[in-house]
């Protein structure tokens, strides 16, 4: 199994530890998402893991012109689409009446997702986002987006199980990519993880230890 593959099977089975505990009640505490429930997270989630089912299974022709590091250059804070893309997540999310049903559907997915990882070549080109990549670049993009939201989706779930190591790993690796140069030493993973995708603001005493470099976070959001 490639490094990468094994990533997201790390990122994805910690996810799932924790939509797999989950009963109704709990799935309609807040996330760390703005205006989404937990079930309208996993909604999304679950999108992003189909995402990747279709890109493993979509081999391109054309050249690479994106990498683990060059993938979320498109993807910048945007008001008007965050807003489009939370009310999309809210309304279709709310049509599985029983969270069962999406809890089920998302762990069976991102099941799925995690053995067509293994047996992907890491080298070979695929398409997603309108962007072709490697599949390796791939699936640590997919491992990053999932540690990301594995923080979003525990925020008022105290007791929940914490990301996988090798999730965060793979985020502050993407996070230094692009900020290209390492971040704060006293930070931890998660804290990086949280002040690189604007989820949290940077104090001034972390401002000013960056520099000129401030200016650029959110890193991607």
């Amino acid at each position: 199994m490639s490094t990468e593959a094994r990533a997201l099977r790390a990122a994805y089975g910690a996810a799932s530890e924790v939509v797999a505990g989950l009963g109704d009640e709990e799935s309609w505490l807040p996330s760390g998402c703005t205006g989404w429930a937990v079930r309208d997270l996993v909604f999304h989630c679950l999108g992003d893991a189909q995402r990747g089912l279709v890109a493993l299974h979509t081999p391109s022709p054309k050249r690479v012109d994106r990498d683990a590091v060059t993938y979320w250059q498109d993807w910048r804070p945007n008001p008007v689409g965050a807003a489009n893309g939370r009310r999309w997540a809210r309304v279709n999310g709310s049509m599985f009446l029983d969270f069962g049903q999406l809890r089920g559907l998302y762990l069976e997915t991102l099941a799925a997702a995690g053995h067509a990882a293994e047996a992907a070549d890491p080298a070979r080109r695929v398409a997603t986002q309108g962007h072709v990549l490697t599949a390796g670049d791939l699936l640590t993009t997919l491992a990053v987006e999932a540690t990301v939201h594995h923080l979003d989706l525990t925020v008022a779930l105290p007791h929940a199980p914490g990301p996988a190591s090798e999730g965060l790993a793979a985020v502050r690796a993407t996070l230094d990519g692009l900020l290209g140069r390492p971040a704060l030493p006293q930070w931890s993973d998660a804290h990086y993880a949280r002040v690189g995708t604007g989820r949290s603001p940077l104090t001034e005493a972390e401002r000013a230890a960056l520099g000129p470099a401030a200016d650029r976070f959110p890193l991607f959001g």
